[in-house]
């Protein structure tokens, strides 16, 4: 925190000059405490609050704190907190999954039942309002060392074309060694595929995956070779037909293995509301929301915990409830993929957690129409764009992105400040530098898109989940304008890995989360999971009277043309629509803020024109904010724009 009052500090110090003597010994707690006090006083000053903004904290009763992994603002302006088991491996043994409810406007708050372990899924907001939550954790993972039975993917095959074969979670395959080894789910095997006739039939033995693990502890089931298992319990045809097959079993580290469940959540009931799963399984996915309503999603770690190659993304469709096959391309885990204009998505390069450092690390634009890959070279500092934060700048009409900061592969303590802009607009785009992150090398930020059209970035760390206490207690706000950083208050609470941010309707911003590796600066102490909610307040609600909406309509539709009611309307400057966040580890691919044209003022009445492209406005529930010349916005009124 920079205190301008330099003046007025210096005073403060002089007038304390007889107390801290007369303190003696106890100097150094007073002085701690007098400059504690005058901290307090500068940041509470209104002068102070209307140039940086200010932070308040909120702790929950203690039967209400929840590890804060996933938000989402609902159209309700309720957030949906999802934890699932919270990175507790002992929430999950016991199969204690948990999701809150929290209201900010009353400071209410409630628990969901939660019917699966969301716990690093991905999610996205349907044009209907509803949470589209997919993906989550099967198992836990075990690191070199804590491996203690043999273990590995089993490829179950069927060479049977009369039907599919399921197969409940425990059953057992035995090597031709005789070691014994049981499924740790449930699969189900399609049938073989025959194709010719006479002596030219083909039969193409159908084929699913499953994770086993030996019977018998121990390094004696370890199988470092090809083998073909048989299935206990089945005779006669199906035993010849039905068997597995697996390269190796060991006692190497296990990641962690995703699920294939979905739900939709419901604003109305508050409630979970299963839907079709996925064809494949996936921890740590991005799902991202198509102009036509659809989402893609992609990536993350299967029920193996081998990351998807690629070849398995999928598209989910709302009105059926079902999911089809998507174009192949191959990313990291929980990419940065955002909806542009032209309806192609753009991967930044930003992505959190898993996959090879020399593999689908280039941004550039992918065309679902033929599944061409555009690649938008010069992002400087490639290599550390892991943990990164990425933005769709507003307004979205500009088809501007920033990427912030970010690390190294995997546990590397590296970091950097770099932050660069594609132009997604421009003939061939390419990244241009922007300015470099005040704080310095940064991991884990997470970025905000404000009503006045800046973009408010706070916490992360300097090194792989705060290791060596590295957390970084500074908040800036980004000026598309000038292309600069302006100073903002220092937030009270470290946040690293498993933190959140996301726009409020009244225009504050709520920071939640944060799950470091240690506790001390020495990393000899484990890290708590900080269960502490923050919200900031902007300068811009310190500016005196903000503009109003005593009406909106409801819904408006793409190209259409609605009219608000304010008791002020000259003094309105811009209209636009806020797509609310739905972000998990730094990533947060919905946010996205579009103008909207301002028409003639009549009596207490003004036209907004919307955009009619709905890839640059995908259908959907978005916050209607107005703001006047100063930039101070209003409180936003919830309004569902149709195609």
């Amino acid at each position: 925190m920079k205190i301008r009052n330099a003046g007025r500090a210096k005073r403060f110090a002089l007038g304390s000059t007889v107390a801290l003597t007369v303190a003696g010994m106890n100097a150094p707690a007073v002085l701690g405490f007098a400059n504690a006090q005058y901290h307090q006083y500068v940041i509470n000053r209104p002068e102070y609050k209307a140039e940086y903004g200010h932070w308040q904290t909120v702790v929950l009763p203690a039967e209400f704190r929840i590890n804060a992994v996933h938000a989402s603002l609902l159209r309700t302006g309720k957030v949906l907190i999802i934890a699932g088991s919270g990175n507790s491996e002992r929430s999950f043994a016991a199969g204690s999954f948990k999701s809150l409810l929290w209201d900010p406007a009353t400071n209410t708050y409630k628990r969901v039942p939660t019917p699966a372990d969301m716990f690093c899924g991905g999610h996205t907001a349907l044009a209907d309002g509803r949470l589209l939550v997919a993906g989550g954790t099967l198992r836990y993972e075990a690191l070199d060392g804590a491996v203690k039975k043999a273990a590995g993917t089993m490829r179950v095959r069927n060479e049977s074309p009369e039907a599919a074969h399921t197969f409940p979670k425990g059953t057992v395959f035995t090597s031709p060694g005789g070691h014994a080894y049981v499924s740790t789910a449930e699969v189900t095997v399609p049938a073989a595929v025959k194709t010719g006739s006479g002596d030219r039939t083909v039969v193409k033995a159908g084929e699913q995956h499953v994770f086993v693990e030996a019977v018998a502890p121990g390094g004696g089931s370890v199988e470092n070779s090809p083998a073909q298992y048989t299935i206990k319990g089945l005779t006669g045809a199906d035993a010849r037909n039905l068997y597995g097959m697996a390269d190796r079993m060991t006692l190497e580290k296990q990641d962690f293995q995703g699920i294939r469940s979905a739900f939709e959540f419901n604003p109305d009931t508050e409630l979970y509301e299963q839907v079709t799963d996925m064809a494949y399984a996936r921890w740590y996915p991005t799902l991202t929301g198509l102009g036509d309503g659809r989402v893609v999603t992609v990536s993350g770690l299967d029920d193996t915990g081998q990351i998807l190659s690629g070849n398995d993304n999928e598209i989910y469709d709302p009105v059926r409830k079902t999911w089809s096959k998507a174009p192949d391309r191959y990313f990291p885990t929980y990419p940065s993929i955002f909806l542009t204009a032209s309806g192609k998505l753009f991967y930044s390069g930003s992505n959190a957690g898993y996959g090879p450092a020399d593999k689908g690390r280039d941004p550039g634009l992918w065309d679902l129409r033929d599944n061409s890959f555009q690649p938008v070279p010069g992002l400087r500092d490639p290599s550390l764009t892991e943990t990164s934060s990425s933005v769709l700048l507003p307004p979205a009409q500009a088809q501007k992105v920033m990427v912030l900061g970010g690390g190294g592969v995997g546990e590397s303590p590296l970091s950097t400040a770099r932050t660069d802009i594609a132009d997604l607009s421009a003939p061939k785009p390419a990244f241009t530098p922007g300015p470099d992150l005040p704080a310095g090398g940064t991991r884990y930020l997470n970025s905000v898109i404000l009503p006045d059209d800046t973009v408010f970035t706070t916490g992360g760390s300097r090194d792989y989940r705060g290791k060596h206490r590295s957390d970084l207690l500074a908040s800036q706000i980004y000026h598309p304008d000038t292309n600069t950083f302006g100073t903002a208050a220092e937030p009270t609470v470290g946040r690293n890995y498993h933190a959140e941010a996301l726009l409020l309707p009244d225009g504050r911003v709520v920071v939640l989360g944060s799950d470091p590796l240690f506790a001390d600066k020495a990393d000899t102490e484990p890290g708590t999971f900080e269960q502490r909610i923050e919200i900031y307040t902007p300068p811009y609600l310190f500016h005196g009277e903000r503009p109003r909406l005593t009406d909106a309509p409801a819904t408006a539709k793409l190209g259409g043309t609605v009219t608000v009611n304010s008791p002020k309307p000259e003094s309105i400057a811009t209209a636009k629509l806020i797509r609310p966040s739905s972000v998990t580890h730094a990533t947060d691919v919905e946010q996205r803020s579009v103008a909207l044209g301002l028409g003639p003022r009549t009596g207490d009445g003004v036209a907004l024109t919307l955009p009619g492209n709905p890839d640059l406005l995908p259908p959907g529930w978005y916050m209607l904010f107005v703001t006047d010349a100063a930039g101070t916005p209003s409180v936003a009124r919830w309004i569902q724009v149709t195609a």
